[in-house]
């Protein structure tokens, strides 16, 4: 079986919907010959978190350590990874039906391509579902468009749909070491690097409550987001000018 890896962050209090993003992967459909892992890496070593998983499913790799944020998690997590592609997934969100295969059909059916994203349904505290009205057409992505989002301050895409190869990743770092948006900087790096592709299809049920990160305060701190500004655009400068390109060294098998 060829292995598409999911990585979920999650700390100690933010693992009450873990549940149902479980409950989501067991519905996906997934091509014929792939199966997935679940990483899910604890910011922090209580192990309360794993109690909201099933003890008995041999695909879960729960794990933990020093608390360090997010993308410390995340990137923490690809030691466990046997994936040739990895799936973003956050604690408090769902993947819709059909979310990792596309995923996966992306980067098989178009071996130029690095990573994937997809558009999103916000779920609402009212249980109703809300789509995205920015996103750009589904296809080849347009070079930088991340980049100039970013730079306008309303980003194109959400950054927990993307797939991507796992070597393509592990080249750019993980995800960046920052407080917050790491998935945004991962995002406008491997633009940088490698062509990516919009899918028009939801990816992600994205959770809106009082307790995400992103209804913080200190998520929209404007001293440290114009920190991470000239950190990401600086590391983006670099990296387009060693003129390195991402080509693939081994190609997950396509879809029947």
């Amino acid at each position: 079986m060829t292995v598409i890896s999911v990585i979920t962050p999650v700390y100690n209090g933010g693992h009450h919907f873990l549940d149902e993003a479980y409950e989501s992967l067991l519905d996906q459909d997934m091509p014929a010959g792939w199966t997935w892992q679940w990483v899910v890496q604890e910011d922090g070593e209580t192990g309360v978190p794993a109690t909201a998983l099933p003890a008995d499913d041999p695909r879960i790799s729960y794990g933990t350590g020093r608390r360090g944020g997010a993308a410390m998690a995340r990137t923490m997590a690809l030691a466990r990874v046997t994936g040739s592609l990895v799936r973003a997934l956050d604690a408090d969100d769902m993947l819709p039906v059909g979310a990792l295969r596309r995923g996966i059909e992306a980067l098989t059916e178009h071996p130029e391509v690095g990573w994937a994203v997809s558009s999103a349904l916000d779920l609402l505290p009212d249980g109703s579902l809300r789509g995205s009205t920015i996103d750009p057409p589904a296809g080849l992505l347009a070079p930088g468009l991340l980049a100039g989002s970013y730079q306008a301050g309303q980003f194109a895409v959400m950054g927990t749909t993307l797939t991507v190869h796992t070597d393509l990743l592990h080249a750019v770092g993980g995800w960046p070491a920052v407080p917050a948006s790491e998935d945004v900087a991962l995002l406008v790096l491997l633009e940088a690097v490698a062509p990516g592709w919009m899918i028009a299809e939801p990816g992600e049920i994205y959770r809106k409550h009082d307790g995400q990160v992103t209804a913080q305060a200190a998520h929209w701190e404007d001293a440290e987001r114009d920190a991470l500004a000239a950190v990401l655009l600086t590391r983006l400068d670099v990296l387009r000018r060693t003129g390195w390109r991402w080509t693939p060294t081994t190609q997950p098998k396509a879809c029947l």
